[in-house]
């Protein structure tokens, strides 16, 4: 069997291959699946959050399954890559961690994992060379117990125990994203914000500023001025603007003392 790594033609939004820093990522292992289309949208689930080794063990409606890639939407390559298995015992065994996601209780002795964290530590571990998977049961009825007992501990969600079937593409999209939220802001955001301006650049868009505002009348009464002043420079000072943001802010200032210009040119045309 071939490393669970992320399929080679799959790219981030800055094209880069994913998967290019040579890391594993979590299988995701589908047992006894009976809907294709809850299939493809697993598949779906998983691309959005990075996982891309699936694995399917006797999928009721035999592979590859038409109703799968309609409802994968843009992940066909999780589908193409897929690997069959006859059993669980097959699916899990190249994996040194696993966990079994099922809401009901179970008589076997097993370590619960709640959501809380579980992102985090599955990561920890793939980054150490853990290799890691989550199994889901069937549509119909969920994992068996003789499913549940090749896992290291049970993955339980926190869903409404008056109601606790969960679709199989939601169960799988809900641990897809507990494990890509372990990363933190994606670096797709790194310096998405421009630095602060310089104070100096700060200071000659607030010297502007007052400078229109004095033009059109606005400090008063004159023993109000300097109060006012500083009511209008402290809320700038604390937004830390940008260099952008700075040069935007000059030109709103330009523009509206060139409106109110013309305004009282047009009244004086009026007048005559």
């Amino acid at each position: 069997m071939g490393a669970n790594k992320p399929g080679k033609d799959i790219h981030d939004q800055l094209g880069r291959a994913v998967g290019d820093s040579g890391g594993t990522v979590p299988a995701v292992i589908l047992v006894n699946p009976q809907l294709g289309e809850n299939i493809g949208s697993a598949a779906r689930s998983m691309l959005n959050f990075g996982l891309t080794d699936l694995r399917l063990v006797a999928p009721r409606d035999g592979w590859p399954n038409p109703a799968a890639q309609t409802l994968a939407a843009g992940a066909l390559s999780v589908l193409e890559t897929a690997r069959i298995f006859a059993t669980t015992q097959q699916a899990v065994a190249d994996l040194n961690y696993v966990l079994a996601a099922t809401a009901r209780r179970r008589d076997i002795e097993l370590p619960v994992e709640g959501v809380d964290g579980v992102g985090l530590r599955v990561r920890a571990m793939e980054e150490a060379g853990t290799r890691t998977g989550i199994m889901f049961g069937p549509e119909q009825s969920g994992l068996t117990n003789s499913d549940v007992a090749l896992a290291d501990a049970i993955l339980t969600y926190p869903v409404n125990p008056a109601f606790q079937s969960l679709n199989l593409a939601q169960a799988v999209n809900v641990f897809a994203f507990l494990y890509a939220a372990g990363q933190g802001i994606p670096d797709t955001f790194d310096d998405a914000l421009s630095d602060v301006a310089p104070r100096e650049d700060l200071v000659r868009l607030l010297d502007h500023l007052e400078t229109e505002l004095e033009d059109a009348g606005f400090f008063y009464p004159e023993s109000k001025k300097e109060l006012m002043r500083h009511n209008i420079r402290a809320p700038l000072t604390r937004a830390r603007m940008t260099e952008q943001e700075v040069r935007t802010f000059r030109g709103i200032v330009k523009a509206l003392s060139k409106g109110r210009g013309a305004h009282i040119d047009r009244k004086r045309k009026l007048k005559r």
